[in-house]
Protein backbone atom coordinates (compact mmCIF):
# COMPACT_ATOMS: atom_id res chain seq x y z
CA UNK A 1 0.00 0.00 0.00
CA UNK A 2 3.19 2.49 0.68
CA UNK A 3 4.69 2.13 -2.41
CA UNK A 4 0.91 2.16 -4.38
CA UNK A 5 0.69 5.19 -2.41
CA UNK A 6 3.20 7.17 -2.86
CA UNK A 7 2.98 6.24 -7.01
CA UNK A 8 -0.08 7.54 -7.01
CA UNK A 9 0.71 10.58 -5.18
CA UNK A 10 3.69 11.55 -7.39
CA UNK A 11 1.57 11.01 -10.55
CA UNK A 12 -0.90 13.09 -9.32
CA UNK A 13 1.58 15.61 -8.88
CA UNK A 14 2.87 15.68 -12.83
CA UNK A 15 -0.48 15.20 -13.84
CA UNK A 16 -3.11 16.95 -11.83
CA UNK A 17 -0.19 19.75 -9.63
CA UNK A 18 -0.79 22.91 -12.25
CA UNK A 19 -4.69 22.18 -12.36
CA UNK A 20 -4.99 22.52 -8.20
CA UNK A 21 -2.64 25.24 -8.08
CA UNK A 22 -4.79 26.81 -10.55
CA UNK A 23 -7.87 26.55 -8.42
CA UNK A 24 -5.60 27.29 -4.88
CA UNK A 25 -4.35 30.59 -6.40
CA UNK A 26 -7.41 32.20 -7.94
CA UNK A 27 -8.64 32.81 -5.05
CA UNK A 28 -6.45 35.80 -3.85
CA UNK A 29 -3.50 35.52 -6.35
CA UNK A 30 -0.92 34.73 -3.95
CA UNK A 31 1.35 32.21 -5.93
CA UNK A 32 3.81 31.11 -3.30
CA UNK A 33 1.17 30.39 -0.84
CA UNK A 34 -0.59 28.47 -2.64
CA UNK A 35 2.11 26.33 -3.41
CA UNK A 36 3.67 25.96 0.05
CA UNK A 37 0.14 24.93 1.24
CA UNK A 38 -0.49 22.25 -1.71
CA UNK A 39 2.82 21.21 -0.69
CA UNK A 40 2.22 20.32 2.46
CA UNK A 41 -1.20 18.57 1.29
CA UNK A 42 0.88 16.32 -1.15
CA UNK A 43 3.10 15.76 2.36
CA UNK A 44 0.14 14.71 4.26
CA UNK A 45 -1.02 12.62 1.35
CA UNK A 46 2.48 10.47 1.81
CA UNK A 47 1.70 10.30 5.35
CA UNK A 48 -1.97 9.28 5.48
CA UNK A 49 -2.39 7.39 1.95
CA UNK A 50 -0.47 4.76 3.52
CA UNK A 51 -2.28 3.70 6.76
CA UNK A 52 -5.69 4.77 5.12
CA UNK A 53 -6.19 4.25 1.91
CA UNK A 54 -6.17 6.01 -1.38
CA UNK A 55 -9.28 8.12 -1.54
CA UNK A 56 -11.53 7.85 -3.86
CA UNK A 57 -11.11 11.11 -5.02
CA UNK A 58 -7.50 11.96 -4.75
CA UNK A 59 -7.50 15.44 -6.25
CA UNK A 60 -10.88 16.62 -4.06
CA UNK A 61 -8.74 15.33 -1.35
CA UNK A 62 -5.50 17.27 -2.05
CA UNK A 63 -7.77 20.30 -2.52
CA UNK A 64 -9.56 20.17 0.45
CA UNK A 65 -6.35 19.92 2.37
CA UNK A 66 -4.82 22.89 0.56
CA UNK A 67 -7.60 25.03 1.43
CA UNK A 68 -7.73 24.00 4.84
CA UNK A 69 -4.19 24.90 5.26
CA UNK A 70 -5.05 28.10 3.78
CA UNK A 71 -7.67 28.93 5.81
CA UNK A 72 -5.56 28.35 8.86
CA UNK A 73 -2.84 30.61 7.97
CA UNK A 74 -5.86 33.47 7.15
CA UNK A 75 -6.39 32.85 10.90
CA UNK A 76 -3.41 33.10 12.28
CA UNK A 77 -2.07 36.23 13.92
CA UNK A 78 0.85 36.45 11.51
CA UNK A 79 -1.21 37.11 8.76
CA UNK A 80 -3.62 39.19 10.61
CA UNK A 81 -0.70 41.32 11.16
CA UNK A 82 1.11 41.18 7.99
CA UNK A 83 -2.91 42.63 6.21
CA UNK A 84 -2.27 46.14 5.78
CA UNK A 85 -4.67 49.24 4.64
CA UNK A 86 -4.25 49.03 1.62
CA UNK A 87 -5.67 45.06 0.96
CA UNK A 88 -8.70 45.88 2.51
CA UNK A 89 -9.09 49.10 0.76
CA UNK A 90 -8.54 46.47 -2.59
CA UNK A 91 -10.98 43.84 -1.24
CA UNK A 92 -14.43 45.16 -3.45
CA UNK A 93 -12.44 45.34 -6.65
CA UNK A 94 -10.40 41.93 -6.03
CA UNK A 95 -13.87 40.64 -4.92
CA UNK A 96 -14.82 41.13 -8.13
CA UNK A 97 -12.15 39.37 -10.00
CA UNK A 98 -12.69 36.78 -7.94
CA UNK A 99 -16.24 36.55 -9.14
CA UNK A 100 -15.62 36.51 -12.68
CA UNK A 101 -12.93 33.74 -12.08
CA UNK A 102 -15.65 31.45 -10.05
CA UNK A 103 -18.41 32.64 -12.03
CA UNK A 104 -16.53 31.54 -15.49
CA UNK A 105 -18.75 30.32 -18.50
CA UNK A 106 -17.42 26.72 -19.07
CA UNK A 107 -18.31 27.61 -22.83
CA UNK A 108 -16.16 31.04 -22.84
CA UNK A 109 -12.66 28.93 -21.10
CA UNK A 110 -13.61 24.94 -20.39
CA UNK A 111 -10.55 24.20 -18.36
CA UNK A 112 -9.31 27.08 -15.53
CA UNK A 113 -5.85 26.25 -16.29
CA UNK A 114 -6.56 27.68 -19.80
CA UNK A 115 -8.21 30.59 -17.53
CA UNK A 116 -4.93 31.22 -15.63
CA UNK A 117 -3.02 30.92 -18.77
CA UNK A 118 -4.42 34.00 -19.76
CA UNK A 119 -4.23 35.88 -16.48
CA UNK A 120 -0.74 34.80 -16.30
CA UNK A 121 -0.24 36.27 -19.68
CA UNK A 122 -1.25 39.49 -18.09
CA UNK A 123 0.63 42.68 -19.70
CA UNK A 124 2.00 43.55 -16.46
CA UNK A 125 3.86 40.75 -16.12
CA UNK A 126 7.48 40.63 -17.21
CA UNK A 127 6.98 39.48 -20.85
CA UNK A 128 10.29 37.40 -20.41
CA UNK A 129 8.62 35.34 -17.25
CA UNK A 130 5.25 34.91 -18.59
CA UNK A 131 5.55 31.63 -20.40
CA UNK A 132 8.22 29.98 -17.66
CA UNK A 133 5.16 31.35 -14.83
CA UNK A 134 2.79 29.51 -16.58
CA UNK A 135 4.98 26.16 -17.18
CA UNK A 136 5.63 26.13 -13.10
CA UNK A 137 2.28 28.12 -12.03
CA UNK A 138 -0.60 25.67 -14.06
CA UNK A 139 1.37 23.43 -15.59
CA UNK A 140 3.16 22.41 -12.51
CA UNK A 141 7.22 22.14 -13.79
CA UNK A 142 10.23 22.45 -11.93
CA UNK A 143 12.31 25.56 -12.85
CA UNK A 144 15.24 23.64 -13.38
CA UNK A 145 13.18 21.35 -16.05
CA UNK A 146 12.17 25.30 -17.06
CA UNK A 147 15.69 26.41 -17.27
CA UNK A 148 16.76 23.47 -19.15
CA UNK A 149 14.54 24.19 -21.75
CA UNK A 150 15.07 27.88 -21.71
CA UNK A 151 19.07 26.87 -21.92
CA UNK A 152 19.72 29.64 -19.21
CA UNK A 153 21.10 28.99 -15.46
CA UNK A 154 18.65 27.46 -12.79
CA UNK A 155 19.47 30.03 -10.41
CA UNK A 156 18.52 32.80 -13.18
CA UNK A 157 14.86 31.24 -13.73
CA UNK A 158 14.30 30.62 -10.30
CA UNK A 159 14.44 34.32 -9.85
CA UNK A 160 12.36 35.48 -12.55
CA UNK A 161 9.99 32.92 -11.48
CA UNK A 162 10.27 34.46 -8.20
CA UNK A 163 9.59 38.05 -8.99
CA UNK A 164 7.14 37.48 -11.31
CA UNK A 165 4.89 35.80 -8.72
CA UNK A 166 5.32 38.43 -5.87
CA UNK A 167 4.82 41.00 -8.93
CA UNK A 168 1.34 39.24 -8.85
CA UNK A 169 0.64 39.30 -5.42
CA UNK A 170 2.27 42.92 -4.65
CA UNK A 171 0.47 44.66 -7.67
CA UNK A 172 -3.12 42.90 -7.03
CA UNK A 173 -3.03 41.85 -10.57
CA UNK A 174 -6.19 40.46 -10.64
CA UNK A 175 -7.55 36.76 -11.61
CA UNK A 176 -10.08 38.30 -14.09
CA UNK A 177 -10.43 36.43 -17.40
CA UNK A 178 -9.45 38.89 -20.32
CA UNK A 179 -12.19 39.30 -22.92
CA UNK A 180 -12.48 37.46 -25.88
CA UNK A 181 -11.19 41.00 -27.54
CA UNK A 182 -8.04 40.81 -25.49
CA UNK A 183 -7.24 37.19 -25.79
CA UNK A 184 -5.61 37.80 -28.89
CA UNK A 185 -2.97 39.62 -27.52
CA UNK A 186 -2.15 37.45 -24.74
CA UNK A 187 -2.60 34.51 -26.94
CA UNK A 188 1.17 33.99 -27.84
CA UNK A 189 3.16 33.36 -24.49
CA UNK A 190 -0.23 30.77 -23.69
CA UNK A 191 0.55 29.22 -27.20
CA UNK A 192 4.42 28.65 -25.83
CA UNK A 193 4.22 27.30 -22.53
CA UNK A 194 1.33 24.41 -23.82
CA UNK A 195 4.07 23.72 -26.46
CA UNK A 196 6.21 24.05 -23.81
CA UNK A 197 4.34 21.51 -21.55
CA UNK A 198 4.75 18.79 -24.52
CA UNK A 199 8.38 19.90 -24.96
CA UNK A 200 9.48 18.81 -21.71
CA UNK A 201 7.46 16.11 -21.02
CA UNK A 202 7.62 14.12 -24.84
CA UNK A 203 10.44 11.97 -23.65
CA UNK A 204 8.32 10.21 -20.95
CA UNK A 205 5.11 9.40 -23.43
CA UNK A 206 6.12 6.50 -25.12
CA UNK A 207 5.01 3.20 -24.20
CA UNK A 208 2.49 5.00 -21.65
CA UNK A 209 -1.11 6.00 -22.07
CA UNK A 210 -1.23 9.31 -23.55
CA UNK A 211 -3.41 11.17 -20.82
CA UNK A 212 -0.96 10.05 -18.16
CA UNK A 213 1.04 12.17 -19.16
CA UNK A 214 1.76 16.35 -19.69
CA UNK A 215 2.36 16.35 -22.90
CA UNK A 216 -0.83 14.08 -23.46
CA UNK A 217 -2.52 17.29 -21.34
CA UNK A 218 -0.69 19.68 -23.49
CA UNK A 219 -2.55 17.88 -26.34
CA UNK A 220 -5.70 18.18 -24.75
CA UNK A 221 -5.47 22.06 -23.67
CA UNK A 222 -3.94 22.72 -27.43
CA UNK A 223 -7.35 21.10 -28.84
CA UNK A 224 -9.27 23.19 -26.59
CA UNK A 225 -7.59 26.17 -26.97
CA UNK A 226 -8.35 25.62 -31.15
CA UNK A 227 -11.82 25.09 -30.83
CA UNK A 228 -12.39 28.09 -27.99
CA UNK A 229 -10.20 30.39 -30.87
CA UNK A 230 -10.97 28.85 -34.64
CA UNK A 231 -10.15 31.45 -36.11
CA UNK A 232 -6.65 31.89 -35.19
CA UNK A 233 -4.53 30.34 -37.14
CA UNK A 234 -1.62 30.01 -34.30
CA UNK A 235 -3.78 27.79 -31.79
CA UNK A 236 -4.91 25.99 -34.65
CA UNK A 237 -1.39 25.21 -36.20
CA UNK A 238 -0.06 24.21 -31.85
CA UNK A 239 -2.98 21.50 -31.92
CA UNK A 240 -1.48 20.57 -35.06
CA UNK A 241 1.83 20.32 -34.40
CA UNK A 242 1.07 18.46 -31.59
CA UNK A 243 -1.08 15.99 -32.70
CA UNK A 244 1.03 15.19 -35.44
CA UNK A 245 4.15 14.69 -33.20
CA UNK A 246 2.52 12.75 -30.70
CA UNK A 247 1.53 10.33 -33.17
CA UNK A 248 5.12 9.04 -33.17
CA UNK A 249 5.33 8.50 -29.84
CA UNK A 250 4.83 4.60 -29.46
CA UNK A 251 7.95 4.15 -32.05
CA UNK A 252 10.05 6.99 -30.49
CA UNK A 253 11.81 3.78 -28.58
CA UNK A 254 12.42 0.05 -28.63
CA UNK A 255 13.66 -1.56 -24.96
CA UNK A 256 15.87 1.41 -23.54
CA UNK A 257 17.04 3.29 -26.56
CA UNK A 258 15.85 5.90 -28.25
CA UNK A 259 15.01 5.34 -31.92
CA UNK A 260 15.80 7.98 -34.24
CA UNK A 261 12.79 9.36 -36.99
CA UNK A 262 14.47 7.85 -40.05
CA UNK A 263 14.23 4.43 -38.52
CA UNK A 264 10.94 4.40 -36.93
CA UNK A 265 8.46 2.05 -37.76
CA UNK A 266 5.53 3.66 -39.71
CA UNK A 267 2.91 0.98 -38.69
CA UNK A 268 3.26 2.21 -35.44
CA UNK A 269 2.44 5.94 -35.75
CA UNK A 270 -0.81 6.75 -34.79
CA UNK A 271 -3.07 7.32 -37.88
CA UNK A 272 -6.15 8.88 -36.08
CA UNK A 273 -3.47 11.30 -34.46
CA UNK A 274 -2.32 12.39 -37.80
CA UNK A 275 -5.43 12.77 -39.34
CA UNK A 276 -6.36 14.90 -36.70
CA UNK A 277 -3.34 17.21 -36.77
CA UNK A 278 -3.47 17.21 -41.04
CA UNK A 279 -7.41 18.64 -40.44
CA UNK A 280 -6.26 21.63 -38.05
CA UNK A 281 -3.02 22.40 -40.39
CA UNK A 282 -5.71 22.77 -42.96
CA UNK A 283 -7.76 24.84 -40.83
CA UNK A 284 -5.08 27.14 -40.56
CA UNK A 285 -3.73 27.64 -43.75
CA UNK A 286 -7.43 28.39 -44.72
CA UNK A 287 -7.10 31.63 -42.80
CA UNK A 288 -4.18 32.49 -44.98
CA UNK A 289 -1.96 34.63 -41.96
CA UNK A 290 1.19 32.25 -41.28
CA UNK A 291 3.10 31.76 -38.04
CA UNK A 292 5.71 29.78 -36.58
CA UNK A 293 3.53 27.18 -35.09
CA UNK A 294 1.97 26.42 -38.41
CA UNK A 295 5.40 25.94 -40.27
CA UNK A 296 6.32 23.95 -37.21
CA UNK A 297 2.80 21.49 -38.17
CA UNK A 298 4.19 21.53 -41.69
CA UNK A 299 7.35 20.05 -41.08
CA UNK A 300 5.77 17.47 -38.84
CA UNK A 301 2.91 16.77 -42.01
CA UNK A 302 5.80 16.08 -44.15
CA UNK A 303 7.82 13.71 -41.81
CA UNK A 304 4.13 12.40 -41.60
CA UNK A 305 3.96 11.43 -45.10
CA UNK A 306 6.49 8.60 -44.76
CA UNK A 307 3.67 6.48 -43.56
CA UNK A 308 2.59 6.75 -46.91
CA UNK A 309 4.88 7.79 -49.31
CA UNK A 310 7.81 5.26 -47.72
CA UNK A 311 9.98 8.50 -48.01
CA UNK A 312 10.73 11.88 -46.81
CA UNK A 313 11.13 15.01 -48.78
CA UNK A 314 14.49 16.95 -47.69
CA UNK A 315 14.00 19.50 -50.14
CA UNK A 316 10.61 20.13 -48.66
CA UNK A 317 11.88 20.61 -44.86
CA UNK A 318 14.89 22.60 -45.90
CA UNK A 319 12.79 25.11 -47.45
CA UNK A 320 10.22 25.24 -44.26
CA UNK A 321 13.24 25.22 -41.74
CA UNK A 322 14.57 28.29 -43.97
CA UNK A 323 11.04 30.04 -43.76
CA UNK A 324 11.04 28.89 -39.64
CA UNK A 325 14.13 30.64 -38.93
CA UNK A 326 12.84 33.64 -40.71
CA UNK A 327 9.84 33.83 -38.65
CA UNK A 328 11.11 32.25 -35.40
CA UNK A 329 14.59 32.11 -35.37
CA UNK A 330 15.22 30.32 -31.92
CA UNK A 331 18.18 29.03 -31.37
CA UNK A 332 16.43 25.18 -31.52
CA UNK A 333 14.79 26.23 -34.96
CA UNK A 334 18.58 26.88 -36.21
CA UNK A 335 20.11 23.79 -35.00
CA UNK A 336 17.93 22.14 -36.62
CA UNK A 337 17.99 24.51 -40.55
CA UNK A 338 21.58 23.02 -39.97
CA UNK A 339 21.30 19.21 -39.87
CA UNK A 340 18.41 19.77 -42.46
CA UNK A 341 21.05 21.64 -44.61
CA UNK A 342 23.99 18.57 -43.77
CA UNK A 343 21.48 16.40 -44.80
CA UNK A 344 20.32 17.95 -48.29
CA UNK A 345 23.60 19.52 -48.96
CA UNK A 346 26.16 17.29 -47.22
CA UNK A 347 27.59 17.58 -43.54
CA UNK A 348 30.12 20.52 -44.36
CA UNK A 349 27.47 22.93 -45.33
CA UNK A 350 25.32 21.80 -41.99
CA UNK A 351 28.62 22.62 -40.34
CA UNK A 352 29.29 26.06 -41.36
CA UNK A 353 25.59 26.72 -40.49
CA UNK A 354 26.72 25.33 -36.97
CA UNK A 355 29.33 27.27 -36.93
CA UNK A 356 27.36 30.58 -37.66
CA UNK A 357 25.09 30.45 -34.87
CA UNK A 358 26.36 33.42 -32.31
CA UNK A 359 24.40 32.52 -29.34
CA UNK A 360 26.46 31.37 -26.28
CA UNK A 361 23.45 29.39 -25.31
CA UNK A 362 24.37 26.85 -27.79
CA UNK A 363 27.58 25.53 -26.01
CA UNK A 364 24.74 23.80 -23.44
CA UNK A 365 21.99 23.27 -26.08
CA UNK A 366 22.73 19.36 -25.92
CA UNK A 367 20.93 19.00 -29.41
CA UNK A 368 23.64 21.12 -30.72
CA UNK A 369 26.14 18.92 -29.77
CA UNK A 370 24.54 15.96 -31.14
CA UNK A 371 23.86 17.79 -34.32
CA UNK A 372 27.62 18.20 -34.58
CA UNK A 373 28.80 15.29 -33.86
CA UNK A 374 26.71 13.56 -36.67
CA UNK A 375 27.59 15.81 -39.16
CA UNK A 376 31.19 15.60 -37.85
CA UNK A 377 31.18 11.40 -38.06
CA UNK A 378 29.69 11.71 -41.73
CA UNK A 379 32.45 14.03 -42.61
CA UNK A 380 35.12 11.55 -41.45
CA UNK A 381 36.49 13.52 -38.57
CA UNK A 382 35.73 11.03 -35.82
CA UNK A 383 38.27 12.76 -33.17
CA UNK A 384 36.21 15.57 -33.10
CA UNK A 385 33.17 14.05 -33.66
CA UNK A 386 33.47 11.78 -30.62
CA UNK A 387 34.34 15.07 -28.58
CA UNK A 388 31.34 16.19 -29.86
CA UNK A 389 29.45 12.59 -28.41
CA UNK A 390 30.99 13.08 -25.10
CA UNK A 391 29.75 17.08 -24.97
CA UNK A 392 26.03 15.48 -26.30
CA UNK A 393 25.91 12.60 -23.70
CA UNK A 394 27.30 15.05 -20.40
CA UNK A 395 24.40 17.22 -21.38
CA UNK A 396 21.37 14.56 -22.01
CA UNK A 397 18.77 14.11 -19.53
CA UNK A 398 16.93 11.56 -21.65
CA UNK A 399 18.00 8.02 -20.90
CA UNK A 400 16.85 6.27 -23.77
CA UNK A 401 18.70 8.87 -26.11
CA UNK A 402 22.00 8.88 -23.34
CA UNK A 403 21.66 5.01 -24.42
CA UNK A 404 21.33 5.90 -28.38
CA UNK A 405 24.23 8.23 -28.01
CA UNK A 406 26.95 6.13 -26.03
CA UNK A 407 26.35 3.46 -28.79
CA UNK A 408 26.66 5.80 -31.44
CA UNK A 409 29.88 7.30 -29.84
CA UNK A 410 31.54 3.21 -28.66
CA UNK A 411 30.84 2.39 -32.81
CA UNK A 412 32.73 5.63 -33.68
CA UNK A 413 35.80 5.02 -31.49
CA UNK A 414 35.42 1.19 -33.20
CA UNK A 415 35.78 2.81 -36.38
CA UNK A 416 31.79 0.35 -37.14
CA UNK A 417 29.64 3.48 -36.82
CA UNK A 418 27.18 3.44 -39.34
CA UNK A 419 26.07 6.52 -41.09
CA UNK A 420 24.11 8.81 -38.94
CA UNK A 421 20.22 8.77 -39.52
CA UNK A 422 18.53 12.17 -39.91
CA UNK A 423 20.42 14.70 -36.82
CA UNK A 424 16.89 16.47 -36.09
CA UNK A 425 15.16 13.31 -35.30
CA UNK A 426 16.66 13.06 -32.12
CA UNK A 427 16.90 16.96 -31.00
CA UNK A 428 15.73 17.39 -27.28
CA UNK A 429 12.21 19.29 -27.15
CA UNK A 430 12.15 22.68 -25.41
CA UNK A 431 10.48 25.30 -24.76
CA UNK A 432 9.19 27.85 -27.61
CA UNK A 433 11.96 30.50 -27.36
CA UNK A 434 14.96 28.19 -27.96
CA UNK A 435 12.69 25.23 -29.33
CA UNK A 436 14.32 22.92 -31.95
CA UNK A 437 11.41 23.06 -34.61
CA UNK A 438 11.53 18.97 -34.82
CA UNK A 439 10.33 16.56 -33.17
CA UNK A 440 10.85 12.93 -32.56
Amino acid sequence: MTADAAARAEELARVAYGRLLAILASNDGDIESAEDCLADAFAQALHTWPQSGIPDNPEAWLLTVARNRRSDLRRSAAHRLSDSLDDVASDASHDSALSTMHDLDPDAIPDRRLALLFVCAHPAIDPAARTPLMLQTVLGFEAGQIARAFVIPESAMAQRLVRAKRRIRDARIPFAIPERSQMTARLTPVLEAIYGAYAIDFPLVAGTELRESLAGESLYLASTLAELLPDEPEALGLAALISLSLARRAAYETGDEFVPLDEQDTSRWGAELIAIGEQYLHRARALERIGRFQIEAAIQSVHCARAISGVTDWRALRTLYAALVTIAPTLGARVAHAATVGRVDGALAGLAMLDAISDQAVQRFQPAWATRAHLLAEAGRAPEAGEAYARAISLTTDAALRVYLDRRLRGLTAGSSPPAPHLTSHTCHTTPRTAPADHS
